[in-house]
């Protein structure tokens, strides 16, 4: 047997070489993040739940009386998404020293768990007052416990939910910028990526309302635990 065949070998017994990459679950990711920035931006009062730095501008607005922006929503999706940070990072303690691919899978379900919730909850009851307030705790909770494990997983230039540094690095270490443009395909991947799931998300949400983006987000996220490895 050759050393390339037992390399092979060796990598389809590993359960963690099953599955998906994580690079490309990642990218995944990004997309979902683009369909639920499109819900909670166009469908809860202009608040982000993915997007913290977007949402921290948005509550210097509302607080100086901008229209059309909610301190009370604000709030709640940065209190969510920081809590669900917080628990994010308890998994990644408990969980990150094992098999990659079980954490991965077992934060990835959580998640979808989690926006299949607020998709029941926007189908069963649309335009109530307390039905935002849970679409914007549920959503900003399991934005938050996904970039914390992200963040743990240490994949560079996908974290899913903000491209500010996946831009300026796409810039600054291009050939135009001096660099060697080695990691270009992966960050254009990102940009693209969030640009697909929000134009089709802002599409949903203007024309059939906040469940069905919700539910496409939350098969989206449960295909990605069911397939993803522990490789990158």
């Amino acid at each position: 047997m050759s050393e390339q065949s037992g390399t092979d070998t060796k990598a389809a017994g590993d359960p963690e070489e099953r599955g998906l990459r994580l690079v490309a679950v990642l990218l995944g990711l990004t997309v979902v993040s683009g369909l639920i920035d499109a819900v909670s931006y166009l469908g809860l009062e202009h608040v982000f739940t993915a997007n913290m730095t977007g949402n921290v501008v948005v509550l210097g607005f509302a607080a100086a009386g901008a229209p059309g922006f909610s301190v009370p929503h604000t709030l709640t999706s940065l209190v969510s998404f920081v809590v669900g940070a917080a628990a994010g990072g308890r998994v990644a303690v408990r969980l990150g020293s094992g098999s990659r691919r079980t954490w991965a899978r077992l934060t990835l379900a959580a998640e979808a768990v989690l926006l299949g919730v607020s998709a029941v909850v926007a189908f069963a009851a649309p335009g109530a007052t307390a039905t935002a307030y849970a679409l914007i705790a549920v959503t900003a909770f399991a934005m938050g416990l996904r970039n914390a494990t992200v963040r743990k997983l240490g994949i560079p230039d996908l974290t899913t939910t903000v491209l500010t540094m996946t831009l300026t690095g796409l810039a600054a270490d291009s050939r135009a910028g001096g660099g060697p443009g080695t990691r270009s395909p992966r960050r254009t991947a990102s940009v693209i990526a969030m640009v697909a799931g929000a134009g089709p998300g802002a599409w949903l949400v203007l024309h059939h309302g906040l469940a069905i983006p919700l539910a496409i987000a939350a098969g989206l996220v449960a295909v990605l635990a069911v397939t993803a490895s522990g490789r990158e």
